[in-house]
């Protein structure tokens, strides 16, 4: 079985741009992720896709895999359908290039003991909120479960409502996400729908039409990087493990 990982790097965040190029104790955002993610010997190839040249210069002068797309690409999703058109492999992990904490051991989970190609599949990441904030911060995506921890639906609300109890743990999803081609094909091939539209979360557009999202629950303590105050944030816990010098 055949692992590729894809770190989707946007230039022109709308609330950060350059973002992929943030300076983090002297190395760029890209590098921390593509680093962290290359301790891990279950994943076959790395690659980083952007669509800036700017981004593309700086992976080639630290030795990164780089492939470059269009800058029309709507989703991390469909930059990684483009990718899959040119690298063949089984499975295509996606780690979103804002995740410069994200822990190879949580991404390794996310792979499948076994995989027998077919139809369409998709399993997520997903970890508990341990601050209020935390759940009604709109950039953290909230999920909601059934008994057998497939997703029932994503929200940048706090979900679900606790009207008749306050015994429930709130939980969010990781921006690390597993397809195959088919998935990817699926979703580069499928018009948004109105959920989607809604939340402008790209994981409902599977759901909204009946393919399900297996969650896997890490422990992580992962902070994505959407505005300059989590980038200082990032900054403080890499000098705070003693990283600042890696």
């Amino acid at each position: 079985m055949k692992i590729v990982a894809i770190i989707p790097a946007r230039y022109a965040s709308s609330r950060f741009p350059g973002k992929p190029l943030a300076d983090i104790c002297g190395k760029p955002m890209v590098w921390w992720v593509y680093n962290r993610v290359k301790k891990s010997n279950k994943i076959d190839e790395i690659y980083v896709a952007t669509d800036d040249e700017r981004v593309e210069d700086i992976c080639k002068g630290y030795g990164i895999n780089v492939i470059m797309t269009a800058n029309d690409i709507g989703t991390s999703t469909e930059r990684l359908h483009v990718v899959s058109q040119s690298v063949n492999a089984d499975l295509y992990i996606c780690i979103n290039g804002d995740e410069p904490l994200i822990d190879y051991r949580d991404i390794e989970k996310i792979i499948p003991s076994s995989y027998d190609g077919e139809g369409v599949f998709v399993r997520n990441l997903m970890t508990k909120i341990r601050t209020s904030p935390g759940v009604v911060d709109f950039t953290n995506i909230k999920v909601v479960t059934d008994k057998n921890n497939n997703a029932l639906l994503f929200s940048r609300s706090p979900i679900p409502y606790p009207k008749g109890s306050l015994d429930y743990d709130y939980y969010k999803h990781v921006g690390v996400l597993i397809y195959n081609k088919k998935a990817l094909e699926f979703f580069a091939t499928t018009k948004k729908g109105k959920l989607e539209s809604i939340e402008d979360v790209n994981e409902i557009r599977f759901l909204e039409n009946g393919i399900t999202i297996e969650m896997v629950e890490v422990g992580a303590d992962t902070l994505s990087v959407d505005t300059p105050k989590d980038l200082e944030k990032v900054i403080s816990v890499i000098k705070e493990r003693g990283e600042d010098k890696w």
